[in-house]
Order: structure tokens, then C-alpha cells, then sequence
């Protein structure tokens, strides 16, 4: 630091007068002689009667190497202060001194020929104490070497917070040589990082004269702005023995490979906690449209600040999706699309829905027809055109600032299913390969949702198609009975197809009823259904007793994929009032009279059909004008949540309220038991008897 840059700010700098004095040479203890053409001292100064013991009063007039040399030494001394009163050299050297306590002390001497305007010659001699001197040099070629071989950047600035030295590790950190620091303030020098925060701190620190210590800085150099660096910084004010201020050292760590490991170690983190939640939360529900939906929510923000979720419109159409011909067209149906904040972007993509096909340019086009990652880091103009749907969103695109895509093709089973597109606008990082290896994990989870979801959907549109054709005949309303029917299916699709009902015309007026549920569900169970109902039918053409009945429909059903099966077969005589009723391993029915409450009666259960070899019961139940049979199949009453007793409480207390209208009594049933996630099938009958006299 050179001797103006301790000044205050404003101070004058015009002679020594205006200064404040440095503590070296008070740390030194530099002492001044003077001696006349005899070698008698004339000039005494404070310091030296510190170093050599001897008041002003004492040395003043004598002889200087009487008074400070040994015997042994006084004829050297006499020939050095003659070579030097005669204008020789000036003299330098280290010399053993006697103090006044008669110890002897090692000093380091500078003797100079000195002339007044007489032209009479004295000698002046300045000494130090050698140990102190060379303590000090040594201090100070320790500092220097340190300084310039520290890996840590250091750096001085003076009170105007220029910089005034820096050492090679700081030159390499600021990729800048020490001319551009020099002299600079640090707002000039430093113009590509945050100076208003770091002279703020600095300022604060002259201040206050506490230190900052390991301040994390991040940010971007001159020679490399594209990428982000570390540091660790502290400041410290410096202060001379006085306690005057004179500037400011920093000490600078780069810190960027220790940051930049840290960094990846959160991303990895970040990653596997994406992961662990698309576990959690994608493929809830055998719904396509929800499975991505799910899968575009997790994704955002942590991976993208958009998502897209396109499906080939061959896989929701129940076909399986053919093999894509490289350079060919595609055609997509876009399912979901998700955004971390609310902006215009999203119209850039496909709305939800909508069916559109892209030529090979597109790049989700590129991606499933080769079935690989499509990556782009750095999105320029050209490349938005093959992004967006049309040049609307790719200016959509261009004015929200996207600067990074990726695209990663859905594949499960081997087959690709579409595509997930992910955007960077707000993210500053670009996508990266990491990035891809992520979203190809999440995509290939998905795939196997959404695929599952399909192949489920596809199965439930067949099952109930199946089970519309099975139960396409509708039963007519019986002689001396009034019925109501209910069927309705189950949201999964692997619980369709095992439920039904009917009632059946017999001979002399009576009337079979009859309500079963296949064990099992799906496409075999519909047509285990369809193959019992048919039996069914034809075998109360025979006017057989209800046990018979369930007799063969269990010889039947063990020759059936699913082989077995619950029946309630019963046959109302309106002649002798009774209805005679066989169970075959079914919930019982329940018996409505007027003025009295329900009852749900207590038959003999039996085996389920298909069993074998177990002989069913036949019970006889009176049934008189305005009584109510109601049948029903378990899935009106079970719950995963609730006992089947406390269901069918439920159950007899609502078919306790009064109700005449047989279709308004099963409606208010299925509204009340049945919820939009019951994962059964429902048959509902019931019958309410009105005989005519006369």
C-alpha cells in the first residue's frame, strides 16, 4: 500500500504535515546519532536512549565509541568513522554496542557523511535493534511468499474500496491480471458479478470493523458467463497500531467443484424423490386420461416448467399401436398438460383432447418414430416451429422464453405408447443428459400405467358390451307381479360382467325370479353369466321346483370358466299366494309387507353353484297382495370399509321409508349404497305382488 492510500476520502494529500505517521518504524524502534568531525555526539534522539540505555543528558558531548564500544572493538570503529567523515561510502553493517548495563547488543547501523552550511562535516548514524530488524524481515518475507504462493485469492483495497494489491491465486480466481484490478474500484473491476453486494458487505465491514467470514458467493465470470461459480468470501478491515483504518483485505476460496458435487448431490436427491412420488401418485386409477395427468403434475416444477402428455390415438382406440415408419407422420391425442406457474406457454401445446398429426419434421414426431429421446439444450428460432403445434405457439413459445426442450417417447411392453414433452422457460439450467435419463425412468413408469389403464378400459368397453348383449332381453312384467330392475356396472373394468337378473314366465301364471353373480369378473365372467342365464330360462320352461333348478345349474356351472357362481332362484304361484325360493350360496332376500318392517329372511344358504355333489333346500315364503320380494347381488351392500351386517342394516332401514313407486324405490337404493369407486357390479330386482279377485 503506498503512503497516500491510507488517507481518508477527501483528505488533502500535500506534504507530511497532513498524514498520519505508520507504526513499522515505532515497531522498529529506530534510533538517530549524531556526531561531530570528533566523533562527540551532538544529537541524541528518544530512541536511542531506548536501545542503548543512556539518557541525552548522559551521551550528549561525549565520545560515541567510548561511550558504546568495547576495548576490543575501539580501533575498528575509529577507522570506519574516519573513512566516512573523509567522503567515502556510507557505512552498513550489523555491530556489537555496550549498553549502559554492560550487556552488549547486536545492532544493525546506517552512518552517513552529513555537511551543514558552513561546510563542516558530521556523521549520522540510524540503528536498529538487529534481533527486532530481522524478526520483522522475516515477517515480511513470510508475508510476501505466502501472499503470492496462497491458493486462497487475497486482496488489499484502500478506504475508497480500489484495489491496491492482489496476489496470482486472486489474478486466476477473477480471471483478470493484476492491472485490472490495480487501482480499479471494485464496481469497475468486478462488473460481471453482484458489486452491490459485495460493497455493501465491504462497506459495512469498514464500518463496523467486524469481519465477514465465508460468505457464499455465486456467479458468473467475464471469461465464462455461461457458467456458474463458487466462492467462499471474507472481509476484513485492517487497522495500524493506532487503530487507524487503512483499508480492507479480502481473502477469497474458490469453492465452485465443492459446490457444484453438492449441487449434484441435491439434484440426485431431488431425482430419487421424483421417483419415490411418481410411485406414489402415477397410475392411481386404471384411467388413461388420469394416469397423465398424474405423471405431467409430478414432473412440474421439479424437472420442467411445462409438460405435455401425447398419446398415439391408435393405443385409445383400443387397437395396439403398430410399428412407426422413421420419417412417417404421426397422429396424437393430447391427454394433459401441466404448468408450474399460470402462463401463455401451455397454448403452445396440443389442447387437452384434441387429435392432431404431425409430419416427420416435429420433433415428438422424431421421438416416437425412432422411439428415443429427442433433446434440444439451447432452443433456437428455427428449431420452435418443429416444437409448437402451429406458428401461433411457436411465437407463444418465442415470447415466454422457452430456451430448452426435451422430448422422451412412452414405451411399455417394447411398444411406444406417445410421447412426454417437457419445457424450460423460468428453469435458467438447460436440459441435460441426466435430465433425460430421469424423464426416461418416469416416462417408461407411466407408459406401464397408462398402458395397464388401456388394456382396462379396452377389457371394460368388451365386458360391457358383452354384458349388454347377454341381458339385451329385458323380462316383461309378469302375471300378478309389478317389477323393477337395476343393473349397473363396476368403474373397474377387470369387475365386470359377473352380475344378473331376470324374470321368467312359467306355466299356470307363475313367475320365476331369479339374481346371480358369477365369482369372477371380466370378459369370462360375462360369459359364464350368459351361459347360466340362458340355462336358467330353459330350464323353467320345465316348471321344475327351485332346488331342482339350482341342481343343474350347478352341474352346469362346473364344466364353466369361472366354474362357480351364487344363485337365488325362486317362483311365485299367484294361485296359492306362495313363492317357493332356493338359495345357492346367496345373500338372502328380504320381504316387504305393508305395515310391518322389512324382514330379511332366514333361508337355508347352500353351496354356490358349481361346488358339486351339495343338495340345495327348497323354503316356501306366503307372498300376498302388496307384499315386496327384493333381490339383489352383494355388490348393493359390501364395502371395503364397512361389516356386510352394518350394510345391511342400512339396506332395512331404507326399504323401512315409504315408498310406492317400485322404479323411484331401486333408484333411491343405488343412489344411497353405491358410489362413484364401488368396484363390483350391481343387480337389483324387486317385486311387489297385486292379485285380482273375481
Amino acid at each position: 500500500m503506498g503512503a497516500t492510500d491510507a488517507f481518508p476520502e477527501g483528505a488533502a494529500r500535500v506534504g507530511a504535515a497532513t498524514g498520519q505517521p505508520g507504526g513499522l518504524l515505532d515497531v522498529l524502534g529506530v534510533a538517530a546519532v549524531m556526531l561531530d568531525a570528533d566523533g562527540r555526539i551532538t544529537l541524541w534522539s528518544p530512541q536511542a536512549e531506548a536501545l542503548f540505555g543512556w539518557s541525552a543528558q548522559e551521551a550528549l558531548g561525549r565520545s560515541a565509541a567510548q561511550l558504546l564500544v568495547g576495548p576490543e572493538h575501539f580501533d575498528l570503529v575509529l577507522n570506519l568513522f574516519t573513512e566516512v567523515m573523509s567522503g567515502g561510502e556510507s557505512w552498513a553493517g550489523v555491530f556489537p554496542v555496550q549498553l549502559k548495563d554492560g550487556s552488549t547488543r547486536l545492532v544493525e547501523f546506517r552512518n552517513m557523511r552529513l555537511l551543514d552550511e558552513r561546510g563542516e562535516s558530521y556523521a549520522l548514524g540510524i540503528a536498529t535493534d538487529q534481533a527486532v530488524l530481522r524478526r520483522v524481515e522475516r515477517d515480511l518475507a513470510l508475508s510476501v511468499r505466502l501472499v503470492a504462493q496462497s491458493p486462497i485469492g487475497l486482496a488489499v483495497l484502500d478506504t475508497s474500496l480500489r484495489f491496491v494489491m492482489v496476489n496470482p491465486a486472486l489474478e486466476r480466481i477473477n480471471e483478470l491480471p493484476a492491472d485490472r484490478h490495480i487501482g480499479h474500484e471494485v464496481r469497475e473491476a468486478l462488473s460481471f458479478l453482484d458489486t452491490d453486494t459485495i460493497v455493501a458487505s465491504m462497506r459495512e465491514v469498514l464500518d463496523t470493523g467486524t469481519p465477514m467470514l465465508d460468505q457464499f458467493t455465486l456467479g458468473r465470470t467475464a471469461s465464462d458467463p455461461h457458467a456458474d461459480k463458487a466462492w467462499s468470501v471474507s472481509y476484513y478491515r485492517l487497522e495500524d497500531a493506532h487503530g487507524r483504518v487503512l483499508g480492507l483485505a479480502t481473502s477469497v476460496v474458490d469453492v465452485t467443484e465443492q459446490h457444484r458435487a453438492a449441487t449434484e448431490a441435491a439434484r440426485a436427491r431431488r431425482r430419487l424423490a421424483v421417483i419415490a412420488d411418481a410411485s406414489a401418485t402415477v397410475g392411481t386409477t386404471l384411467d388413461v386420461d388420469q394416469t397423465a395427468h398424474e405423471l405431467a403434475d409430478v414432473i412440474v416444477p421439479e424437472l420442467a416448467d411445462l409438460a405435455a402428455v401425447d398419446v398415439l390415438d391408435a393405443v385409445l382406440d383400443g387397437r395396439r399401436p403398430t410399428s412407426l415408419a422413421r420419417g412417417g407422420p404421426a397422429r396424437f391425442r393430447a391427454l394433459a398438460v401441466s404448468t408450474a406457474y399460470s402462463t401463455e406457454a401451455a397454448r403452445a401445446a396440443d389442447p387437452t383432447g384434441q387429435i392432431a398429426s404431425y409430419e416427420a419434421d416435429r420433433l415428438i414426431t422424431r421421438c416416437v418414430t425412432e422411439a428415443r429421446p429427442v433433446l434440444v439444450s439451447q432452443v433456437g428460432e428455427e428449431d420452435l416451429p418443429h416444437i409448437a403445434a402451429d406458428p401461433q405457439g411457436a411465437a407463444l413459445l418465442k415470447k415466454a422464453g422457452l430456451h430448452s426442450y426435451l422430448a422422451v417417447p412412452l414405451i411399455a411392453r417394447g411398444e411406444v405408447l406417445g410421447a412426454l414433452s417437457l419445457y424450460r422457460v423460468r428453469n435458467p439450467e438447460p436440459f441435460d443428459e441426466d435430465d433425460a435419463v430421469l424423464a426416461v425412468e418416469l416416462a417408461a413408469r407411466a407408459a406401464v400405467c397408462i398402458d395397464n389403464a388401456r388394456s382396462y378400459q379396452s377389457e371394460r368397453r368388451t365386458a360391457l358390451t358383452l354384458q349388454r348383449h347377454l341381458m339385451n332381453h329385458r323380462p316383461t312384467q309378469p302375471t300378478a307381479m309389478q317389477i323393477a330392475y337395476r343393473y349397473q356396472p363396476a368403474q373397474a373394468a377387470s369387475e365386470v360382467g359377473g352380475d344378473w337378473f331376470d324374470a321368467i314366465p312359467v306355466a299356470g301364471d307363475k313367475t320365476a325370479l331369479v339374481v346371480g353373480d358369477v365369482m369372477g369378473s371380466g370378459i369370462n365372467a360375462a360369459a359364464t353369466m350368459g351361459q347360466l342365464r340362458t340355462t336358467a330360462r330353459a330350464l323353467a320352461d320345465l316348471d321344475l321346483d327351485p332346488d331342482e333348478v339350482l341342481r343343474h345349474l350347478d352341474h352346469i356351472a362346473g364344466g364353466l370358466d369361472p366354474a362357480f357362481a351364487t344363485c337365488l332362484y325362486a317362483v311365485y304361484d299367484p294361485h296359492r299366494t306362495e313363492c317357493r325360493v332356493s338359495v345357492a350360496g346367496h345373500l338372502p332376500p328380504i320381504v316387504l309387507r305393508p305395515d310391518r318392517p322389512p324382514e330379511l329372511l332366514d333361508l337355508p344358504t347352500g353351496a354356490p353353484l358349481g361346488v358339486g355333489g351339495v343338495p340345495f333346500e327348497r323354503t316356501t315364503v306366503p307372498l300376498r297382495d302388496g307384499d315386496q320380494l327384493v333381490l339383489y347381488t352383494d355388490g348393493l351392500i359390501e364395502t371395503r370399509d364397512q361389516p356386510i351386517d352394518a350394510r345391511l342394516d342400512t339396506l332395512l332401514e331404507l326399504l323401512a321409508e315409504p315408498e310406492q313407486d317400485l322404479e323411484v324405490l331401486c333408484d333411491r337404493l343405488l343412489a344411497a349404497l353405491r358410489d362413484e369407486h364401488d368396484h363390483d357390479d350391481v343387480a337389483l330386482l324387486i317385486a311387489r305382488v297385486h292379485t285380482h279377485k273375481g
